[in-house]
């Protein structure tokens, strides 16, 4: 994967840069369309105010020089100089007193911000509200007068392979209109937990950032936002907000100034066929709940290790990745009601959501190893019994119950799986274990059962816990 990075990455779109109901016929081109949203669509000027230590002198002299620490000195003096840079993006107008959208990134730390629009109109904004998790971020202008607005789309509408139009600042130029199609939606680009961008081959580039990607009803279907490039220049992939997830942000920095999303506090991961089969779940849908944060609106509404949320508030959590989004969506301090897979059958609990800007993330650190191992050739690992140093740095094995994976066979049944020598096994099927002796006894007896796949509970290095499914062999 890091290899992979080296030659290609993501760029964010940034350049050192009437409400109407109207369809395009496409045989015709664009120009309607284009002339109907340019109005709305606003080219952003950042100010930034950073230091620098400039050269004062176009030559340098050797090592040893005897005029080398004079001149260090004197550079030194003269202290860090300050100067202005500019960041231009783009930005739309979505209400007529001036509410402008962007990105975050696009208007960061900025000391100054200046619109213009496609008639060569300058204002001055003031930032309302900013979410550098969604990279959101609202303006207001600086004045009465009434501004030509946009409206959003239903993006749950968006289907690969419709017509979009794109229209922003690319690298300064401004005003500039570029046509392709959908070429795919909820793509995760691992830029955050909620990753569900649409993908279009449009052509975006630097200073992009923060337009918007329209539909053939000049609707905006999206926030044009980061590009997939080994060169910095688009190459057909771009990214862009959806609309529905950036309209609920928005509405809540209007509002707010901030956001507030809603938390469940449960940790998860995919629900992978041998989890799903271990635990006699036909799909393989929903989010496995590896941890239950103590307090939090999941562990009080009695949530555990081991449930897989199916739907929640009625909608259906397909993937792990699903889960984060519908939560965050949610009202905080509103009952949300979860569809659970529990002991092969379907419960149904009830959760009063926290808010997740109040939260916390703690992050334990990696531990060593040592001693007293013994194989299973049907997983393929060696094992050992808990000491007082896995105990002491991992809080989850101070009862010192589980075992430690010491050597995994290449050729092994875990072999390819997530799991790596150091992380501990605390549960088969859910069943806590004590040491190596009883993980033994479990795992044969779970064998002679006709078992094919078996559920181990993971402790990993970092103190989390996950499930792993294990076809055995």
């Amino acid at each position: 994967m890091r290899s992979a990075l080296k030659i290609f990455f993501f760029v964010f779109l940034i350049n050192i840069s009437h409400n109407y109901a109207f369809s395009a016929d496409v045989s015709k081109g664009f120009s309607k369309l284009a002339e109907k949203s340019m109005p709305s669509v606003v080219n952003i000027s950042a100010t930034t105010v950073v230091e620098t230590r400039s050269q004062p002198f176009p030559f340098q002299f050797p090592p040893g020089s005897p005029f080398e620490e004079f001149f260090k000195d004197f550079d030194q003096n003269r202290g860090p100089q300050k100067r202005r840079s500019t960041a231009l993006g783009s930005g739309f107008v979505i209400k007529d007193n001036g509410t402008v959208i962007t990105n975050n990134h696009v208007i960061q730390n900025a000391e100054g911000i200046v619109v213009k629009f496609t008639d060569g109109k300058e204002y001055e904004a003031k930032l309302i509200g900013t979410d550098p998790v969604s990279d959101i971020a609202v303006l207001k202008i600086q004045s009465n007068k009434k501004f030509p607005a946009v409206k959003f789309a239903d993006s749950d509408n968006a289907k690969v392979g419709d017509w979009v139009l794109a229209i922003g600042n690319p690298f300064g130029l401004g005003g500039t209109v570029t046509q392709g199609i959908i070429s795919a939606i909820n793509r995760d680009i691992n830029m955050g937990r909620y990753d569900n961008f649409i993908q279009t081959d449009a052509s975006i580039n630097q200073g992009n950032s923060g337009g918007p990607l329209f539909n053939m009803d000049g609707e905006v279907l999206g926030i044009n936002t980061a590009i997939f490039s080994n060169s910095g220049g688009s190459v057909g992939i771009g990214f862009a907000i959806p609309a529905n997830f950036a309209k609920n942000v928005i509405d809540q920095l209007i509002k707010y100034g901030e956001t507030k999303r809603g938390w469940l506090g449960v940790r998860i991961q995919t629900v992978t066929k041998e989890i799903a089969d271990s635990l006699g779940l036909n799909e393989t849908i929903g989010a496995l709940v590896t941890d239950v944060n103590k307090n939090s609106p999941a562990d009080k509404a009695g949530l555990q290790q081991g449930d897989i949320i199916t739907e929640f508030n009625g909608q259906k959590v397909k993937t792990m990745r699903d889960l984060p989004r519908l939560v965050g969506e949610a009202e905080v301090g509103k009952p949300a009601k979860l569809k659970i897979w529990r002991k092969k059958r379907f419960i149904t609990k009830t959760v009063v959501l926290g808010r997740l800007e109040d939260t916390a993330e703690f992050k334990q650190k990696k531990i060593p190893t040592k001693s007293q191992e013994q194989t299973l050739s049907s997983l393929g690992i060696d094992i050992r019994n808990i000491n007082d140093d896995d105990a002491k740095n991992r809080s989850k094995l101070r009862n010192k119950s589980g075992v430690i994976i010491k050597k995994i066979d290449p050729n092994g049944a875990m072999s390819l799986l997530a799991v790596r020598p150091g992380d501990a096994i605390v549960a088969l099927q859910n069943t806590p274990i004590k040491n190596t002796r009883d993980f033994e006894k479990k795992l044969k007896k779970q064998i002679n059962s006709g078992s094919k796949s078996i559920l181990l509970t993971i402790v990993d290095l970092q103190n989390s816990t996950r499930y792993i499914g294990v076809k055995v062999k």
